[in-house]
């Protein structure tokens, strides 16, 4: 995906000077202008606005468990800040998935002089009041990943998360199709954090599929997005359910696919039972390649990351790029930036994830040299 560099363009101001009065006017007004930083027609920029050469920008990112925020998130965003502005800062901050300890580095970020605040929120309640916080200070804010709900903002950036909830279901319906199991069992779901808005758009898009097509024994809203709360959940799900009669796993991201996956292997499924994804985790393509993971939704982080550090630097810079598309959230429609999400099997990693260069072939293959040779990736 290509992303445009944002830039505002500000005219030419022409003064024709015919008496030396009426240059001296010219002369002051020219040096009003000057202060003021430029003068009218200049495309959308706020007043009062920041220098964006050495603006900070606030990175603040949810935790660390899914390792595509540390691995990929993170110093993606901080690669295009710099190419865009390189004397700009990067205030980075990891809540753990600790809600107060993400409201207390948003306060500490605005205390430390943070232009602008890119945030993906633990808790989108939670972090609600120090977003007002923010407005009240006129420090422009972009929910990163996640909608923040019930307060106004600048922007949201991330992916269509309803599109995402389908491609999970109908993945999972295409592998019991295969398998010849559709309409012989019962399916678990594992959704997302109660605390995440994106969580209930997966959700809904994932029962928009499968509702009236496979029967749900077991369905849980994960806390924490956590990979041990899901493998716990799947062992309650195999105990109450009877191992026999669960014939697949609608997991809403990959790493707690993974818990469930360390679940049926203790409880004894050969082969794993057909389970699915999202973030196209290293593990977890590598679980694909061998077999254990269906499938995972890759979404394009490069260019979530991208067009983040893009808007940011030119909020900083007094800009107001327009947005594609809007979004409710409670107070109004936020500005929104919804990018596409790739449903990845073993079919097509060599198209999407290599040829993107998120992972390299040998990065996947070195200890699965056959499997890979089997995907067709050697």
């Amino acid at each position: 995906m290509h992303l445009n560099t944002l830039q505002t363009r500000t005219p030419h101001t022409r003064i024709r000077l015919r008496t030396p009065r009426t240059a001296a006017v010219a002369v002051t007004l020219l040096v009003a202008l000057a202060g003021c930083g430029g003068g009218g027609g200049d495309g959308g920029k706020r007043k009062g606005a920041p220098s964006a050469d050495t603006a900070t920008i606030a990175l603040l990112l949810p935790e660390s468990k899914t390792t595509r925020y540390e691995a990929f998130d993170r110093p993606l965003f901080q690669e295009r800040v710099k190419q865009l502005c390189p004397r700009c800062t990067v205030l980075y901050s990891n809540a753990d998935q600790d809600p107060a300890r993400q409201q207390n580095q948003v306060e500490s970020s605005l205390t430390r002089g943070a232009k602008v605040l890119v945030l993906d929120a633990v808790d989108a309640k939670a972090v609600a009041p120090q977003v007002n916080q923010a407005g009240r200070r006129h420090v422009p804010v972009i929910a990163y990943d996640r909608l923040i709900t019930n307060v106004p903002y600048s922007y949201y950036v991330s992916f269509d998360n309803v599109r995402v909830g389908q491609m999970q279901g109908q993945a999972l319906l295409d592998a019991l199709n295969a398998r010849h199991t559709l309409g012989k069992g019962r399916i678990v779901m594992l959704n997302g954090a109660p605390t995440d808005p994106s969580s209930a758009d997966y959700k809904k898009g994932a029962h928009s599929v499968l509702d009236g097509k496979v029967p749900i024994g077991r369905e849980y809203d994960t806390p924490d997005w956590s990979p041990d709360k899901a493998q716990q959940e799947m062992e309650q799900a195999i105990t109450a359910l009877g191992r026999d009669s669960i014939v697949g796993v609608l997991s809403a991201n990959d790493g707690m696919a993974g818990g469930a996956i360390t679940a049926m292997r203790r409880a004894g499924y050969r082969p794993i039972l057909p389970i699915t994804g999202q973030d196209a985790e290293l593990a977890a393509v590598q679980r694909i390649i061998g077999g254990e993971q269906y499938m995972t939704v890759y979404l394009n982080i490069k260019a979530q990351a991208y067009k983040s550090a893009e808007l940011a630097v030119a909020l900083a810079r007094g800009q107001n790029p327009a947005a594609p598309a809007t979004v409710p959230n409670g107070s109004g429609r936020v500005p929104a930036f919804l990018l596409s999400p790739t449903a990845v099997t073993s079919a097509n990693i060599k198209d999407t994830i290599i040829k993107d260069g998120f992972y390299t072939a040998s990065r996947l293959c070195s200890d699965r040299a056959r499997a890979c040779r089997a995907a067709g990736l050697q």
